[in-house]
């Protein structure tokens, strides 16, 4: 018998490959003449913040609470960045502070001649004031507290804000003159004006009932 011819095994090249990589490289090259329109086209929008009419007096991070009357405790109001803000035409001074995230606006009141800072008697990096707050869209008699991450931007804080209302007391128009604007420069927004009766009684009720809550007033918990 004779004998068969050995077998000798070829490599066998993968064509199919390298077919695929010369057209995916042909692909490449070739210009189909095909535009893609985007599907929404979008334009670029004006953000005002209310502000662009006012020079920054103090810019500082805080932490604020309210003091709730009802419940008689202190409340976390937000944590955000604390300004003041004079205005360029009319010279008068808001405070305004927004949350950090969100930027509501948890304050937002005019520095007027009888606003005074307070030491707080829990912290020395914390003060308290009394305020007629616009933050909620209408005028509210607010208790504030705001606490501070040293002792020195609080100290600055209260020096500024009573410097403020110290050179305030010394001009003429006095309180009356300041409160009846403060609708008009807190974000532009009307508030209806009281009887001068009404406006007398409320007065007198609120001096005292500021003297008392001061007093029974306790510090935020650290």
């Amino acid at each position: 018998m004779a004998d068969k011819e050995p077998v000798v095994e070829r490599p066998v090249v993968e064509e199919e490959g390298e077919d695929s990589a010369a057209a995916a490289a042909a692909g490449e090259e070739e210009d189909t003449g095909a535009q893609v329109a985007p599907i929404v086209r979008l334009e670029e929008v004006a953000v005002t913040t209310g502000e662009e009419d006012e020079d920054s007096l103090l810019d500082m991070k805080a932490k604020l609470y309210r003091f709730d009357k009802d419940g008689n405790q202190w409340k976390e109001r937000g944590t955000g960045t604390v300004k003041l803000l004079k205005h360029k035409e009319n010279g008068k001074v808001r405070l305004v502070m927004r949350q950090a995230k969100t930027l509501k606006i948890c304050a937002n009141h005019l520095v007027i001649s009888t606003t005074k800072m307070q030491e707080h008697a829990g912290s020395d990096k914390s003060c308290v004031w009394h305020a007629a707050d616009f933050a909620d869209g209408e005028l509210k008699d607010e208790m504030f507290a705001i606490r501070f991450g040293t002792v020195e931007n609080c100290k600055k804080f209260k020096d500024l804000v009573d410097e403020i209302a110290e050179s305030l007391a010394k001009n003429e128009g006095g309180e009356s003159e300041e409160g009846s604007s403060a609708a008009g420069l807190l974000e532009k927004l009307s508030v209806s004006e009281s009887k001068p009766e009404e406006s007398a009684a409320k007065e007198e009720s609120t001096d005292a009932s500021k003297e008392t809550e001061t007093k029974a007033a306790t510090a935020p918990s650290e």
